[in-house]
Formats: C-alpha cells, sequence, structure tokens
C-alpha cells in the first residue's frame, strides 16, 4: 500500500438501527471492526470514534485512535485528518473509510489507491468507489491533499461527500470487484446477509 496515504477510519456513529455497536459485533471469529485494520494495513491511519469500547479494541491491536465526544460527522472529518497532517506533512491523499463495510477487500482498496497515485496531479483527485454494474458511488473516499481544508471546515453535520459533490469534475468512480464491497452492515439482517455472502460467495473464498 502506498505510504504517501493517509486513511480515517470513521468509527463514530450511534449504531441506532443496530441496537448495538455493530463494530464489535462478530464477524468471521472477530470483532467487525477488524477486517478494516486489515484492508487498511500500509496507511497511514487513525481510527476516530466516541466509543470507549472500539477504543480498547484499536489499543488491543496497536492501531492509532482518536477517542472524542464531538456529536457531528464533520467532527469525525476534521478530527481524523487534524490527527493524521501533523504527523504525516507529506501526504497526497486520504481515505476515509467507513468502518463497517466487512466485505471490502485489501485488493480493491489498493487497487484504487494505486490508481489514484498513478495521476500526476493526484492532489487535485478525488477518487470514489462505486458498484460495478450500476456506477452509483459509495465509500470509501479518496481526496487528494488539495481539499484537506475543506474538509476540516465542512458545514455542521454533512459528510466528504459535500466537497466531493462540490468539485463533481475532479471525481473518478473506482469500480468495485464485487457489490457487496460497498454494503455497511447497517442492521442485524444485513450484517446476517454480508456473513451469508462471505461464507458462500465463492468471490471471498
Amino acid at each position: 500500500m502506498k505510504s504517501e496515504i493517509g486513511c480515517v477510519i470513521m468509527a463514530s456513529g450511534l449504531a441506532k438501527r443496530f441496537g448495538s455497536n455493530k463494530l464489535l459485533a462478530e464477524f468471521d471469529g472477530k470483532p467487525l471492526l477488524c477486517r478494516a485494520f486489515a484492508v487498511t494495513e500500509g496507511l497511514h491511519r487513525v481510527v476516530v470514534t466516541r466509543s470507549t469500547e472500539v477504543q480498547a479494541l484499536c489499543e488491543k491491536y496497536g492501531i492509532p485512535v482518536l477517542h472524542h465526544t464531538h456529536p457531528l460527522r464533520s467532527d469525525t472529518v476534521r478530527l481524523g485528518l487534524e490527527c493524521l497532517r501533523p504527523r504525516f506533512p507529506a501526504m497526497s491523499g486520504c481515505v476515509f473509510l467507513p468502518g463497517d463495510q466487512p466485505l471490502l477487500t485489501r485488493k480493491t482498496l489498493c487497487g484504487m489507491v494505486s490508481a489514484f497515485c498513478a495521476e500526476p496531479d493526484r492532489k487535485s483527485q478525488i477518487f470514489r468507489l462505486c458498484e460495478p454494474q450500476s456506477g452509483t458511488p459509495g465509500s470509501p473516499v479518496l481526496f487528494g491533499a488539495d481539499y484537506f481544508e475543506e474538509l476540516r471546515s465542512l458545514p455542521e453535520g454533512r459528510g466528504g461527500g459535500a466537497v466531493a459533490k462540490r468539485h463533481a469534475e475532479k471525481v473518478t468512480l473506482f469500480p468495485a470487484r464485487h457489490p457487496a464491497e460497498l454494503m455497511d452492515a447497517d442492521t442485524p439482517d444485513v450484517l446476517a446477509e454480508l456473513k451469508m455472502i462471505f461464507q458462500n460467495d465463492s468471490f471471498y473464498r
């Protein structure tokens, strides 16, 4: 994985629809968030969370973590960047990756990062994972460094999608290799579906 790329693992959601902390739910024998740890290995990364349990999990696995009490999605983006930039000032881009996409593969993420890094003007580029058949955009999103200040000053409650929409002409959609890579484990039923795909779909074998 390219060492010039940062990664904010978004783990601050309240999981109201799930009913408990979904990032700690079991997936393939480990807490679900561990899937994000494996996928992002090699990036300059930080997990941004409001959960003391998630903080403890990150510390157990030696993953940098920032615990906070701010309420908004924009806070998670801002805090993640403010944590990473002083430590890695040469970052040319930063991935914003939800912690609840357990079927995202390392190969797909590496492919998107490599395609971004191949761009001569990558600091002004935005790469976004999309559904392979329909092209519907999703997450994760990789923003070039030119957008860091906009991301740090997002309107209250807004996510990075607002910046991507503002600069639509700079967005490159990168197709996932499997539609389930973009699926969030928003409810126990969806998590059960994701487990079935992981266990039975030949793509994951």
